[in-house]
């Protein structure tokens, strides 16, 4: 793997990184704490919403986030030729 490719596969998973951390940063700080009142109007399963994101949401989006970035990174790896 040429210095080139080794930049453009690091830049390309920092991308990455930014977006889904980006993404756990909306769901569990701006939904869970900031937007909480606004949100604790609305009702999800007999719980307020902003509780739910509060408590629940942003463990949930943490997990499949886990699982989109496995699979974006075998993506990455094969596109590169570092794949197992």
């Amino acid at each position: 793997m040429s210095k080139k490719d080794m930049k453009a596969y690091w830049k390309e998973n920092l991308g990455y990184l930014a977006i889904l951390l980006s993404i756990w940063f909306l769901v569990s700080y701006v939904f869970g704490i900031l937007l909480v009142d606004q949100l604790n109007s609305i009702k999800m399963g007999g719980f307020k919403l902003g509780f739910w994101f509060a408590q629940q949401g942003s463990m949930y989006v943490f997990v499949i986030l886990i699982f989109v970035y496995v699979k974006l990174m075998n993506k990455l790896d094969k596109k590169y030729g570092v794949d197992e």
